[in-house]
């Protein structure tokens, strides 16, 4: 038995969240100086395939719009943290807790549907027999807390509701968030199918006039039923433009927000600050000079081949679109996501523990954190987590259980697990060195390097894959597409890096690669499986970084690009990598939504193993027992005790290494407020708008 380091993270020190490493950036300013009655247009990656978040296939279009016309009961505030929605919520507590608990909710009074229906017991108990998962005819991506409601009723009055729970549940306030119709759950044909494209009847300060499949529109109007304080906005269309379009798009005019991957940050910066034209000057610029200004300036291969002619026009084009650029800025802070490494442990050299856990302590990961955050200006802090991000009740850094970056501690743990430097090679010729060593120059080419020395970065939008809440990728069991029904893969477009975006100047030189390892006449070489898409360039710089920091122990990788469409179906899930990264968000219900991607893969029925999320097939019955024990508790103090407890054991199996938080860049009109980088907290859509002429937006604080 190996000996595992004091498990940290055990207490129960409200101090050890802390707090977020970055706040919101949305130019916050008052009701009274936001205009009245402008149209919003909001760049999204696609029209959403369904209004229902509830489906598999529902996506951050279809999230963004349901926290827009539709209730939640609690919302998530700065912190990360679940509060009471007071325009639907008088009071929402536990008012028994034996034989059963008992949650009694007394819903504001004016609370209606756009049909002038008051919100009630009827929509809480349509909603709770669609996701019980008792009824197979409903097709539900998830049915995580209302599979322990034993019953709903109505309460003293029509504006009161009683959930009695079968089972005790802690993250009881994860659920009616969105509260959908009666007429939506109501009945498996309106679930599964009208809810798709409209929504008759909705509940929030907006509500959807349409959605527009040709012109990639969907129309939110303001709801003529809405109690609350009146939307500043007469409407907000969300537009559907490509990653590599948008910067385009908010020149022209077509779109006023989108999130912006670092490149287009970059340019919109530069357009801020005014930008060299070549073709201004009393003399002749040569064909060779305007390449090279526009490769500078991030035009792509074919500006090489281009012609004077074609050049001419195309620089043209881009500073007119620079100097429209100026109007715009870019909002920064972090999502509420993280990159990890994933080490497979399902099989080979990553089985062994031994072997996890010193890859785990071969990571600088605070190096890895200045790699992708300091070009950004954002805070490059290595996330201490599996279960929860800085700001959250349940973080606390738990790294501690897996121990810091040591390679004498991590040569110790290779050693005792009987990998050797130089050992000898089943079919090695005579003279040749142990497999993975300097003559494996077809993985540098793969790995993209530049053979200059300098690693690059893009800065940021590292993953072409964060799971999150927007996919359908199975049954959750190994060979298969497993979503565990509770979170799910978003593929997102990603688009060019920044050029010239090194890392942070300080960061010290990669060491000499040690002697391979070798055991048993296998060397010790790992499979690097990395995305090859536009957009993956993060990726890449921090897979080259750790394949360094892996060399020095005498661990080679070799590092193999696949297609987008096939990395995680084909590769995550099935479990064909040995190393990967990959994101996955934070969660205001960790106990709830947290405990499939780590619960211990079991053999199902067919032969397969269930694997759930666990993408990296390393879990424990400790783990498992931590989660059952954290989501059953009421005792708010004990859970959080309990939830940093399984991540520490998370750590001490190492199975995933959590990096760092990833970064987020919203560009805007200058002029528009309350919109922007929300970080944690969930948007407040009545209070978005343009600023009043004359009015003027109040810095805001630095982080």
């Amino acid at each position: 038995m190996l000996a595992v380091p004091f498990l940290a993270g055990c207490g129960s020190d409200e101090d050890e969240a802390g707090k977020p490493l970055a706040g919101q950036d949305i130019a916050p300013v008052a009701r009274d100086l936001v205009a009245d009655g402008s149209s919003l247009k909001w760049a999204v990656d696609a029209v959403p395939a369904t209004l229902n978040t509830f489906q598999a296939d529902a996506d951050t279009g279809t999230n963004r719009i349901a926290q827009a016309v539709l209730p939640s009961l609690f919302r998530l505030d700065a912190g990360g943290r679940p509060v009471p929605n007071p325009a639907y919520l008088e009071s929402a507590k536990v008012i028994e807790t034996e034989p059963r608990q008992v949650v009694l909710y007394k819903l504001n009074q004016q609370a209606v549907w756009s049909d002038g229906r008051e919100i009630g017991a009827a929509d809480f108990l349509a909603q709770w027999r669609a996701l019980s998962g008792k009824n197979s005819a409903f097709w539900t991506a998830r049915n995580a807390g209302y599979d322990r409601i034993e019953k709903i009723e109505r309460g003293a009055s029509d504006l009161q509701v009683r959930v009695t729970f079968a089972r005790p549940y802690a993250d009881w306030k994860s659920l009616f968030s969105p509260l959908y119709p009666k007429e939506v759950m109501g009945t498996p044909e309106a679930f599964n199918d009208e809810a798709r494209r409209r929504l008759k009847v909705t509940a929030g300060p907006f509500t959807v006039d349409k959605v527009d499949t040709a012109n990639k529109d969907v129309v939110l109007t303001r709801n003529p039923r809405w109690w609350g304080r009146s939307a500043k906005l007469s409407e907000i269309v969300l537009h559907a433009v490509p990653r590599d379009k948008r910067a385009e798009a908010l020149a022209n005019g077509s779109v006023d927000v989108a999130d912006v991957d670092p490149a287009d940050a970059q340019r919109i910066g530069l357009a801020a600050h005014g930008t060299a034209n070549p073709l201004q000057g009393s003399g002749r610029t040569s064909v060779k000079k305007l390449r090279a200004w526009a490769l500078a300036h991030d035009f792509g291969a074919d500006a090489a081949k281009a012609g004077k002619g074609k050049l001419h026009k195309a620089i043209a084009e881009y500073l007119g679109e620079q100097l429209a650029l100026r109007e715009v800025e870019v909002r920064r802070s972090l999502e509420p996501a993280y990159t990890q490494l994933a080490l497979n442990g399902s099989e080979g050299p990553l089985a062994d523990e031994r072997v996890r856990r010193a890859v785990a302590r071969a990571l600088d990961r605070k190096e890895l954190a200045r790699l992708v955050l300091t070009p950004l200006g954002l805070p490059a802090v290595p996330v201490g987590s599996h279960l929860a991000l800085s700001g959250q009740a349940a973080y606390a850094d738990d790294s501690g259980a897996v121990g810091g970056q040591d390679t004498k501690e991590a040569q110790a743990l290779l050693a005792d697990a009987g990998w050797v430097p130089g050992g000898p090679v089943k079919g090695a010729k005579k003279g040749e060195k142990a497999a993975g060593a300097e003559s494996d120059q077809g993985d540098k080419g793969d790995r993209g390097d530049k053979g200059d020395g300098e690693e690059k970065s893009d800065g940021g939008r590292d993953g072409e894959y964060i799971v999150g809440e927007d996919d359908k990728t199975g049954d959750g069991k190994s060979g298969g597409h497993g979503d565990g029904g509770d979170r799910h893969l978003v593929q997102e477009g990603r688009n060019g890096g920044v050029p010239g975006a090194y890392a942070p100047k300080g960061t010290a030189a990669a060491a000499a690669p040690a002697a391979p390892l070798a055991k048993d006449g296998k060397a010790l070489t790992l499979r690097f499986v990395l995305p090859s898409g536009v957009g993956s360039e993060t990726l890449n710089s921090v897979a080259e970084r750790i394949s360094a920091m892996l060399e020095r122990l005498g661990i080679r990788t070799t590092i193999i690009k696949v297609s987008d469409d096939s990395y995680f179906k084909d590769h995550i899930a099935s479990g064909d990598y040995d190393l990967a990264l990959y994101s996955w968000p934070s969660s205001a219900f960790p106990a709830t939504d947290d405990r499939p991607v780590y619960a211990k893969p079991v053999p199902a029925a067919d032969g397969s193993v269930n694997v759930e999320q666990n993408y990296t097939r390393v879990g424990t019955d400790q783990v498992d027992q931590l989660f059952d024990e954290a989501v059953a508790t009421l005792d708010e103090g004990k859970a959080v005790s309990l939830i940093r407890k399984a991540d520490a054991r998370i750590w001490a199996a190492a199975g995933s290494i959590p990096l760092y938080q990833r970064p987020q860049l919203v560009a805007v009109r200058k002029n528009l407020v309350n919109v922007g980088a929300f970080g944690f907290q969930t948007p407040v859509y009545e209070d978005m708008g343009f600023l009043k002429k004359g009015a003027k937006i109040s810095p805001s604080p630095k982080n």
